[in-house]
């Protein structure tokens, strides 16, 4: 019984800011008389999202893959971009500046860039995912292989020890807990570049059905996509959150 009211008290605190803010959205489309082109009322949009559930579900699916896939290659290339910069640290100057280039450039600004290169397809959003969510791993890796316990060189000093003992037995477990914050921090920021990446394109996705909504003055369908995908965020970083926890058990 104590857990059931424990899970129930959890459901509320996770329901009532959904319900107050339908309320303020319900409140503010009466007040002000806003037309249902502009801005639909709640009830349309989930009318809109039981109307046609396969819709967003195929669309959800896409997009969910092609952020995973960017997020999986992001955090390898910025696992391998901090390896590299702990193993030859004058390597730092020349990598860090390309990577802090790619990620303040707008995504809109490099998108161009990336489709003309690789087609304007599954790839392309992809890589989008990939360059915007690998900075993170990159920076906070970097600095976690750094963080090593006190007084732990010295004692691979006097072992003897080489470089690449110390970087499997000592500095990637030191790094593991920054590898936990970065993929919380890059999981939502995934799914973000692929929606924008998709809406640009054109190719698929949620970001796809959202761009041909409005083409079509379709308001309910748009708010509709819209609101999945800020849900895909918000489980993409619980998800990551609890899997930081979980990888926290075996690291304290």
């Amino acid at each position: 019984m104590t857990s059931l009211a424990a899970r129930a008290l959890r459901f509320a605190d996770l329901a009532w800011p959904v319900l107050l803010l339908a309320v303020a959205w319900q409140v503010w489309i009466v007040a002000a008389h806003v037309p249902p082109i502009v801005a639909p009322a709640p009830a349309a949009v989930l009318g809109e999202l039981a109307h046609d559930p396969q819709l967003y579900l195929g669309a959800a699916g896409a997009t969910i893959g092609v952020a995973l896939a960017g997020l999986v290659l992001g955090t390898l290339l910025g696992v391998a971009l901090a390896v590299v910069i702990w193993l030859t640290p004058f390597a730092a100057g020349a990598m860090t500046f390309p990577a802090l280039l790619v990620q303040s450039t707008p995504l809109v600004a490099m998108l161009p860039v990336i489709a003309r290169l690789l087609g304007y397809g599954e790839q392309t959003v992809v890589a989008a995912a990939t360059a915007i969510t690998f900075l993170p791993t990159f920076v906070l890796v970097a600095s976690g292989l750094r963080a090593t316990p006190p007084g732990a060189e010295a004692v691979f000093d006097a072992l003897g020890s080489s470089r690449t003992a110390r970087l499997v037995r000592l500095a990637l477990p030191s790094a593991v807990p920054n590898l936990l914050v970065a993929l919380r921090i890059a999981a939502a920021n995934s799914i973000l570049a692929a929606l924008v990446a998709e809406y640009l394109i054109g190719a698929f996705g949620l970001g796809r059905l959202f761009a041909d909504a409005q083409s079509q003055f379709l308001t309910p369908r748009a708010w509709a996509a819209s609101l999945v995908a800020t849900a895909l965020s918000v489980g993409a970083y619980a998800a990551a959150r609890r899997f930081e926890k979980f990888g926290k058990l075996f690291t304290t």
